[in-house]
């Protein structure tokens, strides 16, 4: 077979596939019957949609999971390297965790009252991100849709403006893309979108100034919703100036800015805000801050805290769209101060960095040995492989997604006791990842590499 010009053999690739499928039915009779159970009550067969989105004919089921590692219920190891698509990248099964958790669930979890912990979080994410007022969330879905009504209320404007392929969860303003005339329109697998994307949303191509400028300067969006790098279509990294100049925009023209660090808390301790000195007026994190406890946080600067604060004194605002019943519970703020005061701090990173520098080295030397037009990226503690030239906007890089060769190299590593983020090829560190980890996985990708091109 031929990969010259990164075109691989359709047939060889298919053959290859059923082979591994074959291996994972084999591989996996008890998973394969917990799901055939399932099927019957749950929707897909799966608690969660997404669950299916996995290699192989039905999902695995887990048993157990701690540090980096997971076993399933045949019994079989892997290595995680998609760690809850950032829940678990603190590593699985943290005693601390678990132990704050056994402690307040005997104590209380949820009274409607702040506990002890509250104002301890608080302090926590100033430190590390530098915004002084926080809130709390039960995800980063729920913050992000909190920061853009306040936004909304707070500049007297409707539009938000997000980058083309970005993600900020189900977020109903954000689940849009670009069609080819430049129109906002529901991104393919938005279900049910409550109104025209395009009343709502301006889209504009992520590292695109030009056209940031042009939307910004119809003084029509309240704020710009944005990921310091895109995560979910693939990474891809602003080009030099790019926040600088996205900062500058939204102060010339009015407009909030906030920053989603929910994946990109990869970068470091503090996210992309601290490491490349971003100036957010919103801030929201959320996955990993709670060591897999379902939890998130937004912040933002004294001036809009002074007015959000102003704003919440009005007891009329008691069904204001913000907030939820259990929304800073007690175990959560449990889980969030045992999980911030114990990890995800800078010796972390200075060993998960690494790896993930590692483990990029490791798909690079596969790609230029044979050679292909592929290319690695790293941000931080993330990493990931893509089938084409290295892309700068969102739009490029959804080009770019072939989902044959997706599914064959996701199975193929699965099979090899390695899991990958099923959206993507992406791996992510935790603090208990070695280099050993990393070797395996440089190894099993180039022998799938290897079979498809020998």
């Amino acid at each position: 077979m031929i990969a010259s010009l990164g075109m691989i053999d359709r047939q060889r690739l298919a053959a290859c596939h059923a082979a591994e499928e074959q291996l994972f039915e084999v591989s996996h009779p008890r998973s394969a019957q917990l799901a055939g159970e399932a099927r019957r009550s749950l929707l897909g067969g799966v608690p969660m949609a997404w669950m299916t989105r996995w290699p192989g004919a039905f999902p695995l089921f887990f048993d157990e999971a701690h540090g980096a590692r997971f076993t399933d219920v045949d019994g079989q190891e892997y290595v995680d390297f998609c760690l809850g698509d950032t829940g678990a990248m603190t590593g699985h099964g943290l005693a601390q965790v678990a132990d704050a958790l056994y402690r307040q669930a005997g104590r209380g979890i949820t009274t409607m009252l702040p506990s002890a912990d509250a104002a301890w979080v608080g302090e926590e994410l100033t430190r590390r991100f530098g915004l002084p007022a926080w809130q709390m969330a039960m995800t980063a879905t729920d913050a992000n849709r909190f920061v853009l009504r306040f936004a909304r209320f707070l500049t007297g404007r409707s539009r938000v403006l997000v980058f083309d392929w970005c993600y900020h969860g189900s977020v109903d303003e954000t689940l849009v893309t670009c069609d080819p005339s430049g129109r906002t329109v529901p991104r393919g697998g938005n279900i049910g979108p409550q109104v025209d994307p395009a009343l709502t949303t301006v889209v504009v191509p992520f590292n695109d100034i030009d056209a940031l400028e042009a939307a910004l300067a119809t003084r029509e969006i309240a704020v710009v919703l944005a990921e310091p790098a895109l995560t979910n279509i693939g990474i891809v990294l602003p080009d030099p100036g790019f926040h600088d100049a996205l900062r500058a925009l939204c102060t010339r023209y009015d407009t909030l800015l906030a920053i989603d660090e929910t994946h990109t808390i990869c970068v470091g301790p503090g996210g992309a805000t601290r490491e490349w000195g971003l100036a957010p007026d919103f801030f929201v994190i959320g996955k990993t801050i709670g060591g897999g406890m379902p939890v998130a946080a937004y912040g933002c600067t004294a001036e809009l805290a002074g007015r959000i604060n102003e704003l919440l004194a009005d007891k009329s605002i008691d069904t204001s769209g913000v907030g939820g019943t259990l929304t800073g519970n007690a175990l959560a703020l449990a889980a969030t101060r045992a999980t911030l005061s114990s990890t995800l701090r800078e010796d972390d990173f200075a060993h998960m960095i690494p790896l993930a520098t590692a483990w990029t080295e490791g798909v690079q030397l596969t790609i230029d040995t044979h050679p292909l037009p592929w290319n690695v990226q790293q941000l931080g503690a993330r990493a990931e492989y893509w089938f084409c030239p290295p892309p700068r906007d969102g739009a490029a890089a959804a080009a770019a997604v072939d989902a044959e060769l997706d599914a064959f190299m996701h199975l193929f590593a699965l099979n090899r006791g390695i899991l990958l983020t099923p959206f993507h090829n992406m791996a992510l560190m935790s603090p208990h990842h070695t280099l050993e980890d990393v070797h395996r996985h440089t190894a099993v990708f180039a022998e799938a590499v290897a079979a498809l091109v020998l």
